[in-house]
Order: structure tokens, then sequence, then C-alpha cells
């Protein structure tokens, strides 16, 4: 199952349609998914407290944080789809971000990820970029697509009218099928992962 996070404060607008397009292509591969919207409600943000580190989970046990953990641990691969604000995505949805990847983490590690941002005219290539950061920190193969995968629209009509970015979107749901399909092979041929290094810390001032 591919979980994408709906990360928009609109349920229905431009980011709900891009994933849909995705949804509807990883459909005809045959790949079950699910759009997740992470509300329109104030979202604590990470404090920096460790305490996770501690008891394995956020302190934080609010129900957004609670039901994105339940849904990371019984998906396959992860998909974050983001409107652009200000060149980046929306605070709920990095405050939100922050605490699942740094406490929750384990259960996403290794796993396809991807993601997409919606903009009315520009910002894409550095909400998009910001998405990435999460992924590749935390050793998701990152899947691609013909372009950076970004769309245009400031309404969902709007949006309709851009065919390759709607195109990108298709693409990026066969690549990810094809991804989950060739781990899925892998897995049967008994070809092992990566070895794991004990992890090493260092800080730049001592």
């Amino acid at each position: 199952m591919v979980l994408m996070i709906n990360g928009s404060p609109h349920k229905d607008g431009c980011t709900f349609s891009a994933l849909t397009e995705i949804q509807n292509t990883l459909k005809k591969e045959g790949v079950e998914s699910v759009i997740f919207h992470i509300g329109s409600r104030p979202v604590q943000g990470c404090t920096g407290c460790y305490q996770c580190r501690r008891v394995g989970a956020c302190v934080f046990e609010d129900e957004l944080y609670v039901k994105l953990v339940e849904k990371v641990q019984r998906c396959e691969a992860l998909i974050i789809g983001a409107p652009v604000y200000y060149a980046s995505i929306p605070g709920s949805l990095c405050a939100i971000l922050d605490r699942l990847f740094f406490s929750a983490g384990k259960h996403l590690a290794r796993k396809p990820a991807a993601g997409i941002v919606n903009c009315r005219r520009g910002g894409a290539s550095a909400a998009f970029d910001r998405l990435n950061k999460y992924f590749t920190i935390n050793q998701m193969p990152v899947v691609t697509s013909q372009y950076w995968n970004s769309i245009h629209g400031a309404s969902v009509d709007d949006q309709k009218q851009d065919l390759e970015g709607l195109q990108t979107m298709r693409v990026l749901g066969r690549n990810l099928a094809y991804t989950l399909r060739a781990l899925a092979a892998a897995k049967h041929a008994n070809i092992p992962l990566p070895a794991p290094e004990e992890r090493i810390w260092t800080n730049f001032i001592r």
C-alpha cells in the first residue's frame, strides 16, 4: 500500500487533485494507495526535547501523529504532496513531518518515496527540495519522474490545463509501481539489504 499524504489545509484542492492523478495511475498498475489529509488545524511542532529517543514515540501524542505513525508502519511507499507557501511547504506539514521522521523514521527507512508540489506560479523547486531532504536523510530511495514533481494551478480547473504537470504525475505513478515490483522481486530472490554500519555522530564545534 502506498501512503499519500495531502499536506494542504484544503482537503479537495490542487494538492489532492495532483495526488489523485497519481492514485489513478497506481490503480491501473495494480497498486493500492490511500490519501491521508493532515487537516487544517494547528499542528504541534518538534521542540527538540529528545524524549522520543527514550520512550520510542513523540511525547505529543496528538491524533494526527498517532494516525500517521500507524499508517507509515503499514505502508510500502510514501508520497507527500504539498502546496507552495512562500517557496516552501506549509508550516503545519513541516511540523508533523519533523516529528514523524525524527521519532518514527525507522518505520520509513528504505521505503520508496517521492514528494510532489503544486504552485500558482513559482517556488516549486524550493518546496520540492524541502520534501526530498526528509527522504534522503532517512535512507529512502527517491522515485523520480520525467521532470521535477511539480504541477501548476491556482485552482483545480487551472491545474487541468497543465498537461505536462499532469503527465509528470502519471509518470511518477508508473515509476513508483515499477520500483515496488523490483523490490518485491529482489525480496523473492533473497537479495539482502545493504549491511548497516554503526552510526557515527560528530559535532563541528567541540
